[in-house]
């Protein structure tokens, strides 16, 4: 029997049996959590466990003691003697575990996760593990962490996680969600996913099989969140991360579809991978494929490997380095790029709002410095200063009243003693964390706008005390001010 058939009278026909509720308040009870499980393992085990090392952690859960055996059995994957507080029979014929002769082993991984749920998914592979199983369903991590901590925490009526996997967003969107539709192609991970969702009391989520948008063809959400089988291979060997469209056309599609499905004012936000081909420019094909869509977007390059960096993680990831297959699928994999030319392969965010607007603006940029999280905290403003940076009239400029955004600081650097800088630098201590270079009008600009004033009387007052001519200050204002706006040194006041 599946794991559907064992578990889900519990998971979708409602409290029938209470096994979810009592396993969670065990783990919980037993502190196993984000930072219990920390606590428990200390500094040094616990790095080398996200590092995927797990021998530190099995020398510090050697103790047999509760926490440290639930550790073992659901975290590291290895057989335990049963605690008398698990309820083994039960969980054995939930096909959580298995048992002899007084010996446990977990059949999934199963995680506490930031929001203060549990994750479960397939059991962790790790060298020398057996091949994955092409439904395998991988856990939360990395990817998982990175797209919860991008999306908008706006409230929302209706919010759909397209290709859910073990059902990590929909834990972050529990909150804020009135209604949530979970998708995905894997009839495997909609198993998990729904335990994940019971063990961290969650009730209600639709949950749909179906590729792409094929199981909501008539639904229409407010917020849509896609960590999608982004990576980019020469054949979708494993579908959790793959998806068997040529090259990285899935994200693609992902992308001009969406706005069919987005209620107005509705956001889309998703992971995505792009190629970087041979004389094109990477920001011209990932811009295109929001050309046309009638959304705003936001895209954001955070990283970029060359191919053989791309290849080496991905066959990391599914544990098959160090196996005979190894150099063939790696050398097979290069030449599949080189056939296309490909000379790296990007990451990042792509965000899509749906404001109705019949001029769309889409910005497509670059950044690797750290930002301040969580980013879905002020996505939204970013948006808003993108846009209304686009679509202010130089007309309208001279009587828009700027405020300098929080946490922006000027920098000035030059030769001791010299009587100007050599250069000005704006810097944001939040958010983004961006600079720009600046000149001396911005710079003064910074140092008086706050909202209360028109832009046109302190070009005026800035005139009078540099001597610069106010005609000419006014005809540079609008190629000076509206970058800075749009990345949002400065807000324009609405009050």
């Amino acid at each position: 029997m599946t794991l559907r058939g064992r578990w889900g009278r519990w998971c979708e026909n409602g409290p029938v049996n209470d096994l979810p509720d009592r396993l969670r308040e065990l783990l919980l009870d037993a502190g196993y959590t984000i930072d219990g499980v920390r606590e428990r393992l200390g500094e040094v085990a616990a790095t080398a466990l996200s590092r995927e090392e797990t021998v530190p952690a099995l020398r510090a859960t050697r103790d047999g003691d509760l926490l440290g055996t639930l550790i073992r059995l659901w975290w590291l994957g290895v057989p335990v003697d049963a605690p008398a507080a698990l309820p083994v029979a039960e969980l054995a014929a939930a096909g959580l575990v298995t048992a002899e002769a007084g010996r446990i082993a977990a059949t999934v991984h199963l995680q506490p996760w930031e929001t203060g749920g549990y994750v479960v998914s397939d059991r962790k592979v790790r060298p020398g593990d057996p091949a994955l199983r092409r439904d395998h369903v991988v856990g939360a991590g990395g990817a998982s962490a990175n797209l919860a901590q991008l999306v908008s925490r706006r409230p929302v009526e209706r919010a759909l996680d397209l290709g859910t996997g073990c059902g990590v967003q929909v834990l972050h969107l529990a909150d804020r969600a009135r209604e949530i539709v979970a998708t995905d192609v894997n009839p495997r991970a909609l198993e998990l996913a729904r335990l994940s969702w019971a063990l961290s009391g969650i009730k209600g989520v639709d949950a749909r099989q179906g590729s792409l948008f094929d199981p909501v063809a008539d639904d229409r959400f407010d917020l849509i969140v896609a960590n999608p089988p982004f990576v980019i291979s020469p054949g979708g060997r494993f579908t959790y991360r793959e998806s068997g469209f040529e090259a990285d056309g899935f994200c693609r599609d992902l992308v001009r579809l969406a706005p069919r499905f987005l209620a107005p004012e509705g956001t889309c936000q998703l992971l995505a991978n792009w190629l970087h081909v041979d004389g094109e420019d990477w920001r011209d094909r990932v811009g295109g494929w929001l050309t046309g869509t009638g959304c705003d977007g936001w895209v954001v390059q955070r990283d970029v490997q060359d191919p053989a960096e791309y290849v080496e993680l991905w066959l990391r990831d599914a544990a098959e380095q160090g196996t005979p297959r190894y150099r063939e699928l790696y050398d097979d994999w290069l030449g599949w790029f080189a056939s296309m030319n490909v000379t790296g392969v990007g990451f990042g965010w792509i965000t899509m709002h749906d404001s109705g607007s019949l001029d769309p603006v889409v910005r497509v940029e670059e950044f690797g410095q750290r930002v301040e999280l969580p980013v879905g905290g002020y996505v939204d403003g970013v948006l808003d200063s993108i846009t209304r940076a686009h679509r202010l009239a130089d007309a309208e400029l001279p009587g828009a009243r700027l405020a300098l955004a929080d946490g922006v600081l000027e920098e000035r650097i030059g030769p001791p003693g010299a009587e100007d800088p050599a250069r000005i630098i704006l810097r944001q201590t939040r958010g983004l964390r961006r600079s720009a270079q600046v000149g001396t009008v911005e710079a003064a600009l910074a140092g008086v706008c706050d909202g209360e004033y028109p832009l046109d009387p302190l070009l005026a007052a800035i005139a009078e005390l540099t001597g610069e001519n106010l005609d000419d200050l006014r005809a540079k204002a609008p190629e000076a001010l509206r970058p800075l706006i749009a990345e949002g040194f400065f807000h324009i006041s609405t009050g």
